[in-house]
């Protein structure tokens, strides 16, 4: 009976402030069992497959872009905005912050997870919200996607990074949900760990993106 208990104990509080540790016994999540070795083994290998497939997809995009670069002399270099130097800054930042949601969700501090997942999401938004305002700017230019082939790369590139970091998002809005109403048990600590993984390729995708674009013109 007491060990039933404990596994519904949500948080050791500190103060009535909400800064309290999570408790290893599950947080009060109904799922919260800590998984199979097997199954925590799944979701790390099924998120590498994940990550190889968009390794694939953009080194296909790269490769195209390399040859289409020398077939003709249609090819404009498009100047890259310096807005989107600091947009990279804002995702190597979240890539930190992420980082220490981690750490924070693995040593059961509840106060730094909220504080550190809330920094991730508000810098990713960010970092998309600048994405849009590079496009508007060029735009502004004059360049657009069907401007000349060097302008629809530059699009369909950034564009294909933008909407897998959405994914990322997503994830981190689902997951601060379940850390609000406290049902972030071991099983779903996976969840934390497979996100920050992908967090962190986007973000190396992304200064791979950007070295290719200012490099490669």
């Amino acid at each position: 009976m007491a060990d039933t208990l404990a596994q519904h104990k949500p948080f050791i509080a500190d103060g009535g402030h909400g800064g309290g540790i999570i408790d290893a016994a599950g947080s009060g999540d109904p799922g919260g069992g800590h998984p199979h070795g097997a199954s925590r083994r799944a979701y790390r290998t099924g998120m590498w497959f994940s990550m190889l497939g968009i390794c694939m997809f953009f080194l296909a995009f790269t490769s195209s872009y390399i040859v289409r670069s020398g077939l003709s002399d249609d090819w404009v270099p498009v100047a890259i905005p310096s807005l989107m130097w600091w947009t990279t800054l804002l995702l190597i930042a979240s890539s930190l912050t992420m980082e220490k949601t981690r750490r924070a969700l693995s040593s059961g501090h509840r106060a730094e997870l909220n504080q550190w997942l809330g920094a991730t999401l508000l810098l990713g938004f960010g970092f998309l919200v600048g994405q849009v305002a590079v496009w508007r700017e060029l735009a502004s230019r004059g360049v657009f996607l069907t401007t000349n082939p060097s302008s629809s790369f530059f699009y369909l590139l950034t564009a294909s990074h933008g909407i897998h970091l959405l994914g990322g998002v997503l994830a981190l809005l689902y997951i601060a949900r379940e850390a609000w109403l406290y049902r972030l048990g071991p099983a779903k600590r996976t969840l934390v760990e497979v996100t920050a993984m992908y967090w962190h390729f986007m973000d190396g995708l992304w200064v791979y993106i950007l070295m290719l674009l200012w490099l490669w013109r």
